[in-house]
Parts: C-alpha cells; sequence; structure tokens
C-alpha cells in the first residue's frame, strides 16, 4: 500500500496540468454536492481540510463560514482566506468547533489517514458532518495498460472501514460512469501527467492509447456523522 506524492511544492506544472484537465474534460466532480449537502443542513462553520487552492468554497454561498487548511504553501496562497497553514492530523482548532469538516481528494497522500480522522471528529460539534472523497483502486479501467493507481492508503474501497472505526451513519455515494471523454493523444497525456505520471512517460504511454477514449471514473463521496451525545 502507498501513499500519492504531495507534489504541490515543488511540481505546479503537474497540478495546473490535472486542474487543466478537470476543467476541459471531467463532467462533474464532488465540490458541488459536498456543499449541497452542507447548506442544505445548514451545516456551519466549514472545515476545509487539504483545501488546495479553493475548489469547495466557489460552490457555497457567499459569506458562508469556511475555514481552509493546507499543508502546502504554494496552494494555500492561491486558497481563500480564511486559510491557515497545518497538518490534517494535528489540527489547530478546539474540539466541537466545526458543522462540517471536509476532507476531499486528499487523505490518500497520508500515510495514516485514520490520524486526520480522529482529527475530524475531534473538532466536529456532535451531529456534525464528515464529508471525504477518494477514487477506486479500479478507477480509469481503460487505461489499465498504461497506468493504475493501485492500492492507496485511503481509497473507495478501504475508506468505509477506516471510516466506519470513528464515525456513524456512514453513507456512499459511489460512481461508476464514463466521466472523462479525452479527445486526442494530447488529452491522454494532459490525463496521466495529472494523475502523477512523469512528462516522458506520459507521452509515450498516450502513444499506446486509442483516441477519442471514455474513461470510466469509480470512486465514493463518503458522508459521515458524529452522533450527538
Amino acid at each position: 500500500m502507498r501513499i500519492i506524492p504531495s507534489d504541490y511544492d515543488d511540481n505546479q506544472d503537474r497540478w495546473l496540468t490535472n486542474v487543466s484537465v478537470r476543467k476541459r474534460f471531467t463532467a462533474t466532480d464532488v465540490h458541488h454536492p459536498a456543499a449541497e449537502r452542507m447548506v442544505f443542513e445548514n451545516l456551519r462553520p466549514v472545515l476545509d481540510v487539504g483545501c488546495g487552492d479553493g475548489d469547495l468554497p466557489r460552490h457555497l454561498p457567499a459569506g458562508w463560514p469556511w475555514v481552509g487548511v493546507d499543508r502546502s504553501p504554494t496552494m494555500l496562497g492561491r486558497a481563500p482566506k480564511p486559510a491557515t497553514l497545518a497538518d490534517a492530523r494535528a489540527l489547530p482548532f478546539a474540539e466541537e468547533t466545526f458543522g462540517t469538516v471536509a476532507m476531499l481528494w486528499m487523505l490518500y497522500h497520508l500515510p495514516d489517514p485514520e490520524t486526520a480522522l480522529a482529527e475530524a471528529r475531534r473538532v466536529l460539534k456532535p451531529g456534525g458532518l464528515l464529508m471525504a472523497s477518494t477514487n477506486s483502486q479500479h478507477d480509469s479501467p481503460e487505461l489499465a495498460h498504461v497506468h493504475s493507481i493501485g492500492v492507496v492508503s485511503f481509497n473507495a474501497e478501504n475508506a468505509p472501514d477506516m471510516v466506519g472505526r470513528h464515525f456513524e451513519e456512514i453513507e456512499l455515494d459511489r460512481w461508476d460512469a464514463p466521466l472523462v471523454h479525452l479527445p486526442d493523444k494530447q488529452a491522454v497525456r494532459d490525463y496521466l501527467v495529472g494523475r502523477t505520471m512523469p512528462i516522458d512517460e506520459a507521452e509515450r504511454a498516450a502513444e499506446r492509447v486509442s483516441t477519442p477514449l471514455d474513461v470510466t471514473k469509480r470512486g465514493v463521496l463518503l458522508f459521515a456523522r458524529k452522533v450527538q451525545t
């Protein structure tokens, strides 16, 4: 089992390529349904752990109370404020402070994601909600002959049991559908770079892929309640 490298400070080109791929070729993402749930249940304030450059608050109503946390100074430099430099495994907040803790697309960067999950529970108010997302180890099967995410520390297969050791009332919103359309080999190359493949390897791999290609995305958006005591 491995982690997905956190390269946001020393490889911004890779991250910006990933952002570009999502905007050009991906049908949907988890930030909108996560934000809808927060608003519908009035789960405030929001702690956005691994906030990156701030996708989640862009989906929330203006003025919705939000705090971002990330361990990348580069990403925080582009994030909305307030945001603070901190590790998900040692959050600098008091117990029972937040109505929501979002951990979207970030727990697979940690070798010990359960430490971060325990911290999320600590800072959540009773009745508050954790929201976490990750890919399946069987994601993008059409590209399995050139690239595979493999088994990482937090994936769609191990996430329910892991989260269940810390939270109650778990809901799983799984997806398994052709959500990415890659029109040509350049798009395939960019998609693979966004998934941490070195550029030269991605260029060679793209030549082995027939295009246009619809890529099946598999993963889960997980909601977990901290039951009131």
